[in-house]
C-alpha cells in the first residue's frame, strides 16, 4: 500500500483502487471539499506524474477518456483548486510522491491497464440528490428530473417562463463551462425537440454563471445528469457483460462481467500462485528485450512481481 498525507489532502493506493480524500485547508477548492473522497478504480487510470517544483510539486492523475462523468461533463475545464485528479506535494515529501507514482505505475504495467478511452463510465459520479444555487438560478436533479429555477438576478424573458421540470428521458446532453474573463459560463442541458443555440441569458433550459465562488458547484449537477446518460462512446455490450440498469439509469450506467463458460471459479486465486508470477516474469522480460518496455520500467515491475512471490 502507497499513501501520501499533504495539507491539500490525502491519496491512498492498496493496489486495486486509489482513495482521494480533500484536505481541509483554505486553498482546496470548494468543489472538491464538497466532492469529498473519491474511489477511483485502477482500470480507469491512463497515468500518473509527478511534477517537481521549487517549493512545491504536483501529483496528476491521468484517466481514461469516458471513464469519468465528471471530467466529462466539464469537458476538461476544471480549474486547478476543484480539479480533485491533482494533488500540491510539500517538498520534504518528494521521495513519498515519487514511491507513490512508482507503484502506481507498477501495478498498471502488472494489470495490463490499457490507457484507451473506455465505452462506459468507470466512477460513479455524485451522490443524489443534488441542487446548487448560482448564477441566475437553482438547478436540482433527483435521478428522474432536473428542476430548474430561477432568482431575482434572472432575465425577465427567461423568468416569465417559470421553472422548469426537465424529465431525464428528454435530455441528450448536458454541459458545464465556467466563467472566464469577461465572458460568463453556464449550466446547459440540451432537451429533445428544443432549439438551441440560445445564449445562456435567455436560455430556459440553462443557468448562468458569472464567476462566483459557488459557480463550480453547479459541475456536480452535471455530473449527476452525465452518468445517467447513454455514454458517448458506447456501442452495444461486449460478449461476456450483462448491462444492469438501476432507477432512473440507462442500460450503460453498470457493468457486471459474467463468468466466463468453462473457467473454473478457483481462477482468480490461481493468478496469483507461483506459477502464474513465474510465467509474468518471462512476459515482462520479453517485453523488456523487444524494447516494449525501458530499463527503469522493468525493474520497477519484476521488483512489484517480486513483492507479491
Amino acid at each position: 500500500m502507497a499513501e501520501i498525507i499533504q495539507k491539500d489532502g490525502t491519496w491512498t493506493f492498496d493496489g486495486e483502487a486509489l482513495r482521494l480524500t480533500p484536505g481541509r485547508d483554505r486553498n482546496v477548492g470548494l468543489l472538491r471539499r464538497t466532492l469529498g473522497e473519491l474511489t477511483v478504480p485502477l482500470e480507469a487510470l491512463a497515468g500518473v506524474s509527478f511534477e517537481q517544483g521549487k517549493k512545491t510539486g504536483r501529483l496528476r492523475l491521468r484517466l481514461r477518456d469516458g471513464a469519468d462523468p465528471l471530467l466529462l461533463a466539464t469537458g476538461g475545464r476544471l480549474t486547478e483548486p476543484h480539479d480533485p485528479y491533482q494533488l500540491l506535494v510539500e517538498s520534504d515529501r518528494y521521495g513519498v510522491a515519487e514511491y507513490f507514482v512508482d507503484e502506481v505505475r507498477s501495478a498498471l504495467l502488472l494489470e495490463r491497464v490499457s490507457p484507451d478511452p473506455v465505452t462506459r463510465y468507470l466512477l460513479s459520479g455524485p451522490s443524489l440528490p443534488v441542487s446548487v444555487a448560482a448564477g441566475d438560478g437553482t438547478a436540482s436533479f433527483d435521478g428522474e428530473q432536473v428542476r430548474l429555477e430561477w432568482n431575482w438576478k434572472t432575465e425577465d424573458a427567461k423568468a416569465a417562463g417559470g421553472a422548469r421540470s426537465l424529465a431525464l428521458a428528454d435530455i441528450t446532453a448536458v454541459e458545464w463551462v465556467p466563467a472566464a474573463g469577461l465572458e460568463n459560463g453556464w449550466l446547459r442541458f440540451t432537451v429533445r425537440g428544443a432549439p438551441t443555440g440560445t445564449p445562456p441569458k435567455y436560455d430556459p433550459h440553462a443557468v448562468e454563471l458569472w464567476g462566483f465562488k459557488k459557480d463550480p458547484l453547479m459541475a456536480l449537477v452535471a455530473a449527476a445528469v452525465q452518468v445517467r446518460l447513454p455514454h458517448p462512446a458506447w456501442s452495444g455490450g461486449k460478449p461476456g457483460e450483462i448491462r444492469a440498469a438501476g432507477p432512473g439509469a440507462v442500460p450503460d450506467t453498470a457493468v457486471v462481467r459474467a463468468p466466463e463458460a468453462g473457467v473454473p471459479q478457483q481462477r482468480a486465486a490461481a493468478e496469483d500462485d507461483h506459477d502464474a508470477l513465474l510465467r509474468r516474469l518471462r512476459e515482462l522480460g520479453e517485453l523488456h528485450r523487444t524494447g516494449v518496455l525501458t530499463d527503469e520500467e522493468f525493474t520497477l515491475a519484476k521488483q512489484a512481481v517480486l513483492k507479491r512471490m
